[in-house]
């Protein structure tokens, strides 16, 4: 295993030889942002394409349209099953649940030690209760895009940003239903138990059995070469670019290569969790993470509390500006994309990267997961991320900043992402910045260390399940932690919501065709559970 770290390290420092032997002809971080962003603002483009004539990229009508098909075609499930749901949460139904199956021994796949963060917090000798399952679920949503997407939605669309968030995050909980649903009634079961999953698996199967194994196959392949890109993209670079952004403000540091060599270490830490397969590191994450994400929200709370008599005037910005958004930012449609971009972004409905996860759950009901997935937009989303942007509209309602541009200026500076939530916070409780860095931080490394695991499925898919395909999927996921903490926001995200929305096409795709199954499924759980 050392040896396997070592050949690893040597591997990344080589590749990393080219920038740092110019370093004194250019900073690295600079170098860095020159090689990165032509491709990342080339694939965004390619990526937000325009419907003709509407001006609308094609991308947020597919993820529109089939949020609002699955809603009614499920009659509402977002809204009349939210209480089943609760319910599933609570426990109601573990008797019926846990009653032995086709599953009842199957390994939850848990990846060098990390619990990926957004399904059931369950053991090899059983099930903890479903309310500990959404605790940990949330935890484990709450992150970056709360912190900084939603510091990057409301500086570019204003305040009505938000409201197209909360309706993004509504239809996307039937579309993160049918998929998690999907995700867990096709999954595959190894020799040894372990369970693999996620739209690669169900685009395959469950389109073959429909008569379309070719046109099954060419989406589960296109689906696992964006979720690779996604991994390095949002999963990974979007991360540490606001990791890095947090700690640079945080200690002042300046030069051109601070990003580079911070990046340099979050990569170590990460590479040493994945690649190196020491457990303790992800153990500590996975702990510190969900009491960061209560910290986070309590301090949104005090915010919102503090400035409890100009809600009513914050929520009533986030309605009328969401159809009569202020000048310069973008008119009616760039408020509506930032919205629906930023909200994919949070709660990933749509993109199909959670039925990974949640495919490893013990269950015999397909259609519980997903009942149990349908909270999540819901939580991280409509809730979470309003809370932010009520934090962020309460600063500049003393206009602090102008909305439409980024970075926004505050008193000379240029302040974008975590930056301004973190302006925001201060300005009411003086000493949060520190802890939200630290939790920024935190977060960074535990969404890194989770996508790492949605991308190296994808990759094993693709190219087995060998060591030497293992250890280069973990390397380059690595390079490109350096690659996000160096270049620049606007090309980092840029590039990372197009990879993470690029993945809505071949999985929105399959949903189409796959829904009645899904609907089968839900009548099945239903039935056994006394609801049909």
């Amino acid at each position: 295993m050392k040896n396997r770290l070592l050949r690893a390290q040597v591997v990344l420092i080589t590749l990393l030889i080219p920038f740092l032997a110019q370093a004194q002809e250019k900073g690295l971080d600079e170098r860095i942002n020159d090689a990165f962003t032509p491709f990342a603002h080339a694939w965004e483009s390619l990526v937000f394409y325009p419907f003709p004539g509407t001006g609308i990229p094609i991308v947020v009508i597919l993820l529109v349209v089939g949020a609002l098909f699955f809603t009614i075609m499920f009659k509402f499930i977002n809204i009349f099953k939210f209480p089943t749901s609760i319910n599933v949460v609570r426990g109601k139904y573990d008797e019926i649940e846990q009653h032995k199956g086709a599953y009842a021994n199957a390994a939850v796949n848990i990846t060098d030690g990390d619990i990926p963060d957004t399904i059931r917090d369950e053991s090899q000798d059983g099930e903890v209760s479903h309310f500990q399952a959404l605790a940990t679920a949330v935890s484990g949503t709450v992150g970056l895009g709360n912190i900084a997407g939603v510091a990057v939605a409301i500086s570019l669309g204003g305040p009505g940003a938000t409201f197209w968030m909360i309706i993004c995050g509504l239809l996307g909980m039937s579309t993160k239903f049918v998929e998690c649903t999907l995700g867990v009634k096709y999954r595959d079961i190894g020799p040894d138990g372990t369970v693999y999953g996620g739209p690669m698996y169900y685009l395959s199967k469950g389109l073959k059995e429909k008569g379309m194994p070719g046109f099954g196959k060419f989406l589960a392949v296109i689906f696992a070469v964006l979720c690779i890109g996604g991994s390095f993209g949002g999963g990974n670079a979007a991360q540490s670019n606001q990791a890095a952004e947090a700690l640079i403000q945080l200690f002042g540091l300046t030069g051109g290569n601070a990003g580079t060599f911070i990046g340099i270490g979050m990569a170590i830490v990460v590479g040493i969790v994945i690649i190196g397969g020491i457990k303790r590191i992800a153990s500590v994450t996975e702990k510190v993470v969900p009491a960061m994400a209560v910290i986070y929200i309590v301090a949104c709370l005090v915010v919102i509390f503090s400035n409890f008599s100009y809600i009513d005037d914050a929520l009533g910005l986030i309605v009328s500006q969401a159809f009569t958004p202020e000048a310069g930012v973008g008119g009616f449609m760039g408020v509506l994309i930032q919205g629906f971009r930023r909200a994919v972004f949070s709660n990933e409905a749509g993109a199909g990267s959670a039925s990974i996860a949640h495919s490893a759950v013990k269950t015999n009901y397909a259609a519980s997961e997903g009942l149990v997935a349908l909270l999540e937009p819901f939580i991280d989303t409509v809730v979470i991320c309003t809370m932010t942007a009520l934090v962020i509209i309460f600063y500049n309602s003393g206009a602090s900043f102008e909305y439409g541009v980024s970075p926004v200026m505050i008193d000379g500076q240029g302040f974008e992402g975590v930056g301004l939530t973190s302006r925001a916070f201060g300005s009411v409780i003086p000493w949060f910045p520190t802890v939200l860095t630290i939790a920024i931080f935190l977060f960074a490394i535990s969404t890194m260390i989770s996508w790492s695991y949605y991308g190296l499925q994808s990759w094993k898919f693709l190219f087995g399940k060998s060591k030497i395909s293992d250890l280069t999927y973990k390397v380059l996921f690595c390079l490109f932690i350096v690659i996000g903490a160096a270049a620049n926001m606007s090309a980092v995200w840029g590039f990372s919501d197009a990879m993470i929305l690029a993945m809505v096409f071949p999985n929105m795709i399959g949903l189409f065709f796959l829904w009645p199954k899904v609907k089968e499924e839900l009548a099945r759980y239903l039935k056994a559970i006394g609801k049909a």
